[in-house]
């Protein structure tokens, strides 16, 4: 398994030179977003991923991870974008959850495939509701919909050093430049800590006066974002990114900024694979601090599941994704729940 992931990224960076040039064109602001019902079900989305990284008996994607808790401090210009509960007042508890890509849960942390890395939040609600954050360690999505997913995901299946070339995974990379893109262009972090995450979807965000406002979130790391070369990364040891966050946050709480990138006329809502322009406003909505370890149980990680889709009053989805990725992760977490603990790093 670990030879086809690494045999995956070497393609992806073999014909990254292609992008040069490569830019979406602009479409009218779309502030009523209509999105095409897929093709495929959430459970065939579940199933393409176990073919491309196996069946472990673990979440189909972001298998291996690492729980903290910690306390979210919302910034006062939230408000002036929305009313979501968590987004007002003193504050929340937050569970978060750092995490490697792959549904492989004993991929190594230097290995190229664990990129991108995952950052999900829990904040707590008063009433003992919550809602959740989903985000990875890439300004985009690999492809815009999820039957393109579902369909990278088996052209990973069957790909590898043994297949006849050009593979399934070269001719879908050649009509999909943005999944191309989106494999080459990833960055390792020396730390979960230092490194930018980007929320995955599209959301719309409804103030007090009822305005509203299409955003998409951004997480900025305190500590700067600080990233290793290929040669640094080779040197790196198979758990170096859990064992340093661990020991980073047991000496002092570490902490994001939570941005809202707000979108303006042409730019794509349906479409998370296309990044919005960095010179977007960007609305500071609060401080994330992590403090502590969990007890990071088999049981407590097969338990926490979270789903894009849980939003209160103030924040609503604004694309399919969310709500498709939301179905695929319970299933995935159904699937965990009816079999014996692994073993977990």
């Amino acid at each position: 398994m670990r030879a086809l992931l690494s045999f995956i990224v070497s393609t992806a960076l073999i014909g990254s030179s292609l992008l040069a040039g490569v830019a979406a064109a602009a479409e009218p602001f779309n502030w009523s977003p209509q999105v095409h019902g897929p093709i495929y079900t959430p459970a065939e989305l579940v199933e393409s991923m176990h073919s491309a990284f196996g069946y472990n008996h673990c979440r189909a994607v972001h298998a291996k991870g690492v729980i903290f808790q910690g306390e979210f401090t919302p910034d006062s210009h939230a408000k002036e974008i929305t009313k979501a509960p968590h987004l007002q007042g003193p504050g929340s508890k937050v569970t978060v959850r750092f995490s490697d890509f792959s549904g492989v849960p004993t991929i190594p942390d230097n290995d190229p495939m664990a990129n991108p890395r995952g950052l999900a939040i829990r904040f707590e609600l008063p009433g003992g509701a919550s809602t959740d954050l989903v985000a990875h360690s890439f300004n985009g999505f690999p492809v815009s919909n999820t039957d393109d997913l579902r369909e990278l995901m088996l052209a990973i299946a069957a790909s590898g050093p043994c297949a006849a070339t050009p593979t399934a995974l070269d001719r879908f990379l050649e009509f999909h430049p943005t999944a191309r893109a989106f494999l080459a262009a990833q960055k390792t972090p020396a730390s979960f800590a230092t490194i930018s995450y980007f929320g995955v979807g599209s959301f719309k965000f409804i103030n007090a006066k009822g305005e509203g406002h299409y955003v998409r979130y951004q997480l900025v790391p305190e500590a700067g974002e600080q990233l290793l070369t290929d040669e640094e990364r080779e040197k790196q040891s198979t758990n170096y990114l859990m064992e340093e966050i661990k020991a980073r946050v047991a000496a002092a709480p570490i902490g994001f900024a939570l941005y809202a990138q707000v979108a303006e006329h042409g730019d794509r809502i349906n479409d998370p694979s296309i990044a919005w322009p960095d010179n977007r406003k960007r609305v500071l909505v609060g401080r994330l601090e992590i403090k502590r370890l969990t007890a990071n149980t088999a049981e407590e990680d097969r338990r926490l599941v979270f789903n894009p889709s849980n939003v209160p009053t103030g924040i609503e989805t604004a694309d399919m994704l969310s709500s498709f990725y939301s179905k695929a992760f319970r299933l995935s977490a159904e699937e965990v729940r009816d079999v014996a603990p692994v073993a977990r790093n």
